[in-house]
Parts: structure tokens; C-alpha cells; sequence
């Protein structure tokens, strides 16, 4: 029988201003889903029957609701798997609360819809009487606290494995097609295109190096894989986290520094509340020597300069802020181990400065 699939919902293509600087669009591109380092993340489980789905029932011309809420014990592998990802060590952690209204997660249990869930910040484009993630089949049979770890997975803005660009997987397509057309899925083709056969830009994947290990990996039956030649026969991941998952969420997600912010390499900050015109200052004290890309996360319109410090007092190292016509908002200096550096970002519009963060990797 087929493993059962996450299916993500197609979303339409990010469409972002002309003009912007290819280091832009590309910082852009990776960090438009993912939330600001520091946030908490409050989840919620539907729990009564006034949420449901009205679905046919096949062969009667009839419908019937179908609730939203769980059993406490499916519940249960979910919270411990909020923990596991927890327990990685990141800088984001989870909260359950009692009010949907206080939830950035809404969680549903609806048997036969399938195990789905927004990824990252589109979580937030749901209104509070939809769900935000869904598990369609019981996670406590066994192989199955997997699909909960892989919808938290996508939650925290993590994309499935498979499709990227860098893994050089070669499908039978057809075969897939085939596989997925039938039972337990039967997927249309835009649909298995849209969650199996198409490549992810290199800008949104979860690390440079595949990694079918990952939680975020799905298992694949003989003869869907045609190289690499060791899969051929299948690809058969844990259903757990992998080194590669925890790099991901410590490289998006970096510890809290109780030095505060003075040591930030890698660094992604907590939103700077800029007003138009304002600055924010940052010391860097970078861990190795080598080039580093330094910028902003968010939708402000800022620019980023990096000053060396040498004798006590800060040199202008790279970057430009000529009282605002430059737009140099992601730039690259090669910072030296045992220097400090000085990092200034200015805000010069008003629109998105609640988001803005600097960001440092």
C-alpha cells in the first residue's frame, strides 16, 4: 500500500516590486514564509462540532458535517511533537492556548482530508474560523507520529525534501502520476505535480545539500526513482528529525543570546519597531573568518552598513546610506575573526517597519 502523503494547498507565485537587487529578491525569496526568531507560537485544536466540513456522501446526492475536533490522545502526539521540535534548542517556541483567537495554529482532525498544513507565516493569511493544519488519518497507529513532526515541519516554514533542486532526483513521472491516482490518495496530476514532481527554487529549499533523512522527506515505493540508483528500489527516511532538520531550525531560529545582542553570527533579530528615518545598531563578533551576507528580513525599505571597528573607533567597511536613495537593504563584506563589526540599519518608509529585522548568516 502507499505511504500517505502530505498535500500543501498550490499557492500562487510571490510577486515582489520591480527593480529590487537579485541579493534582495533572493533574500526575500527564503525568508518570506518564516517568522521572526524570538516569537512564540501559540497553537490551538478545534474541540467542539460547531466547526466541520459539509462533505457529499458518494452514491445519495446528500451531505453531512464532518467535525474538526480530535480525540485527547490524538492531541497528545501532537503536543509532544510541538515539544520535539522545542526541545531542538531554537530560538521559537510553541504555546497551547484556549482561544483560537490567541493562535497563530488552528489544528483539525478531519479523517479524510488529508494531513496538510499552512507553511510559515501563511498561517497567518487564514481567518481565525479556518484551520491551519489538518491531520486526516489516526497519528497514533503506528510509523504515523511522523506526519504530526512534518506538519510542524511546514509550520515553522520548512518544504518537503524531495523537491529540491539540489537532490538530482530523476522521476519515472507516469509511474508517479500512476501511484498517486490511486488509493489511499487519488491525487489529481496538478496536484502530485505540485507536491512530488516540481523542483523548488533554490532560494526556498531547507538547506544548500538534500537531505533524505529529513522529516520533511516522503517515502517513496519501488520503481518511482530512477537515480540516484540506490533509490531505485525505494527511499525509505526514519519518520524522525534529522542533524539536518535541527541545522534548519538553528540557522532560521539561532538561541536566544543572554549576552544580548552583540554576539549575532548567525543572527535573525527580534522585529526592530523602526519608524521612518530611525536606525538600529548592531555589533558583530564573528565566530570564523569569511564572507558574510548581512540585511534585513522583512518588508521594510531600509538600508544596511557595515562599519569595522580598529582603534576603538568604527570605519566604514561596505554598504551605503546616502540619505535614502540607496536601496542596499542585503549586501556581502568579509568579516574577520577576533574584529568586532558595526552593523547600522536605517528605515526610510513607513509601510512594513513593525517586521523589519536585521539578519546576519
Amino acid at each position: 500500500m502507499t505511504a500517505r502523503y502530505c498535500s500543501l494547498a498550490q499557492a500562487p507565485a510571490p510577486a515582489f516590486a520591480p527593480g529590487l537587487a537579485a541579493e534582495r529578491l533572493s533574500a526575500l525569496a527564503s525568508g518570506r514564509r518564516m517568522w521572526v526568531n524570538g516569537t512564540v507560537l501559540h497553537y490551538w485544536f478545534f474541540d467542539g462540532d460547531t466547526d466541520a466540513s459539509v462533505i457529499p456522501v458518494p452514491g445519495r446526492g446528500m451531505t453531512r458535517r464532518v467535525s474538526w475536533a480530535g480525540a485527547e490522545e490524538q492531541r497528545d502526539v501532537v503536543r509532544a511533537c510541538f515539544q520535539e521540535w522545542q526541545d531542538l534548542g531554537g530560538g521559537i517556541s510553541f504555546a497551547e492556548v484556549d482561544d483560537r483567537s490567541e493562535a497563530e495554529l488552528r489544528i483539525g482532525f478531519q479523517f479524510g482530508d488529508g494531513s496538510w498544513s499552512a507553511v510559515g507565516r501563511d498561517a497567518l493569511l487564514a481567518g481565525r474560523h479556518e484551520r491551519t493544519m489538518n491531520f486526516g488519518w489516526d497519528l497514533t497507529a503506528p510509523g504515523e507520529r511522523g506526519t504530526a513532526l512534518h506538519e510542524i515541519g511546514h509550520a515553522l516554514g520548512m518544504l518537503h525534501e524531495h523537491q529540491s533542486p539540489f537532490a538530482g532526483i530523476h522521476w519515472d513521472d507516469e509511474a508517479v502520476y500512476a501511484e498517486l491516482a490511486g488509493p489511499p490518495h487519488h491525487w489529481s496530476r496538478e496536484r502530485t505535480h505540485y507536491n512530488i514532481l516540481r523542483k523548488l527554487d533554490p532560494d526556498e529549499v531547507n538547506g544548500s545539500v538534500w537531505d533524505p533523512q529529513s522529516i520533511m522527506e516522503y517515502p517513496f515505493s519501488s520503481g518511482l526513482v530512477l537515480e540516484p540508483e540506490q533509490y531505485r528500489a525505494g527511499l525509505n527516511p526514519p519518520g524522525t528529525l534529522s542533524a539536518a532538520d535541527k541545522e534548519f531550525v538553528l540557522r532560521w531560529y539561532p538561541p536566544a543570546n543572554p549576552a544580548g545582542p552583540s554576539e549575532l553570527v548567525p543572527f535573525r533579530s527580534a522585529p526592530l519597531g523602526l519608524g521612518p528615518g530611525e536606525q538600529a545598531d548592531f555589533v558583530v563578533d564573528p565566530p570564523e573568518t569569511r564572507t558574510y551576507t548581512l540585511g534585513t528580513f522583512g518588508d521594510g525599505d531600509t538600508v544596511v552598513v557595515v562599519f569595522e571597528e580598529r582603534d576603538g573607533e568604527p570605519r566604514y567597511l561596505a554598504g551605503q546610506d546616502d540619505g535614502g536613495t540607496a536601496r542596499n537593504a542585503t549586501i556581502s563584506a568579509r568579516l574577520v575573526k577576533g574584529r568586532r563589526y558595526h552593523v547600522r540599519v536605517r528605515l526610510y518608509s513607513a509601510w512594513g517597519s513593525g517586521e523589519t529585522a536585521v539578519m546576519c548568516w
